[in-house]
């Protein structure tokens, strides 16, 4: 697979990178990271899942999302275990987490969750999209709507 070439998300990386905000470029191409409690989904309650703001890729879900007192959005597992990369982070205990197709920088991944895996997904509101649980059918994400249904 070339760097032109997506497994699963059909998107045009070049182009989408032209409409990211500064903050979203930081932090999904130079591994920044935005201000704690002072970004857009760190205290978001509501039902859906998250996606990386350059490809779409499916990342989280709100289902799995929790308040670990940090001021970033943390989950206990990806929605999807094949769209999240981890790496080593040198001179580090986590790992840093990247989106598979669009290697977009998420944000690091520690190991004093509270999930099976022990793992706390720390991530960067500037690298994800919310989508509602009312809008994933029309966004394309219809294949999740199970996972809110009573």
């Amino acid at each position: 697979m070339n760097a032109n070439q997506s497994t699963s998300v059909d998107f045009n990386k070049k182009e989408r990178l032209k409409s990211l905000t500064k903050l979203q470029y930081d932090v999904t191409q130079h591994g920044a990271d935005e201000r704690p409690f002072n970004n857009e989904y760190w205290d978001n309650s509501k039902e859906g899942i998250y996606v990386d703001i350059v490809s779409g890729e499916p990342l989280f879900s709100s289902k799995d999302k929790y308040e670990a007192g940090t001021g970033w959005p943390s989950f206990t597992k990806p929605l999807d275990q094949s769209c999240v990369v981890l790496k080593s982070k040198f001179f580090s205990f986590g790992y840093e987490a990247r989106s598979r197709d669009a290697d977009s920088f998420l944000g690091d991944v520690f190991k004093d969750g509270p999930g099976p895996e022990g793992l706390r997904f720390c991530m960067n509101s500037a690298a994800m999209e919310f989508i509602p649980k009312a809008d994933l059918e029309k966004r394309g994400y219809g294949k999740y709507t199970a996972l809110f249904r009573e």
